[in-house]
């Protein structure tokens, strides 16, 4: 199996060769855990979610990507960002992939299901915040995360 590198803002880094819209899901349960999984390509802590297929909306793809990876089942609520920075390439060592960043990361409420792993996921649990804030994980996904928490404590207007 290959390995995923993230780089960025790196002049050593590889040229990107590929921009592939991805999804990434932020999942909260009622007792305000987050689902994370344990990559199997890079060991780092991430929010479930990977590429969106010909076919299939952005939603179709995080809630296919979401299920794949963890065994929930969620429904989709809202929208946290777009992530799509030049400066931030992903190179995957199996097939010499290297793609610019473009990442959509949406909220999603769960529905059902157990927890389990996956091929793409070698751990999967509800994490407390600051349990978050302890694991290793790439800067991409702490600044995801971290733009989900300052979502919730903006004050609404209107």
């Amino acid at each position: 199996m290959g390995r995923r590198i993230d780089y960025y803002d790196d002049p050593n880094a590889p040229k990107a060769n590929s921009l592939v819209p991805s999804v990434n899901v932020v999942v909260e349960n009622y007792k305000g855990e987050i689902l994370m999984i344990r990559r199997t390509d890079n060991d780092n802590w991430a929010l479930p979610g990977g590429a969106i297929d010909i076919g299939e909306s952005v939603t179709q793809a995080a809630i296919r990507e979401t299920k794949e990876e963890t065994g929930i089942d969620v429904e989709i609520t809202g929208l946290v960002g777009i992530y799509s920075d030049p400066k931030h390439v992903i190179h995957y060592t199996s097939n010499n992939e290297v793609r610019q960043e473009f990442s959509i990361v949406l909220t999603a409420r769960c529905l059902s299901g157990k927890i389990r792993v996956s091929d793409e996921a070698r751990a999967v649990l509800w994490m407390r915040p600051r349990e978050i804030e302890e694991q290793q994980m790439d800067d991409s996904m702490r600044k995801r995360l971290k733009d989900y928490n300052d979502t919730l404590s903006q004050p609404k207007v209107c």
